[in-house]
């Protein structure tokens, strides 16, 4: 199972599943993204999943990625 930057199974995405999730194939990693704080938060401290951060959980965590909207995805 595929599990994205932040935790989210990427497997139960449903616009993954419709393939039109906006990150293709390799689903949500971290990288350098104007949609996803967590992703780009990730990719500057060189992680793959931001509970391997010692700052874990943060406050960009705590909120997590529905609070941001970015999410929209999972409901679409």
């Amino acid at each position: 199972m595929r599990i994205a930057v932040c935790g989210i199974a990427c497997e139960k995405c449903p616009r993954r599943l419709n393939g039109k999730c906006p990150y293709g194939e390799a689903g949500c990693v971290p990288k350098k993204d104007d949609i996803c704080k967590i992703s780009s938060c990730a990719a500057y401290k060189a992680i793959k999943y931001c509970f391997e951060c010692t700052e874990f959980p943060c406050d960009l965590t705590r909120l997590g990625p529905v609070k941001y909207e970015y999410c929209k995805y999972i409901s679409s």
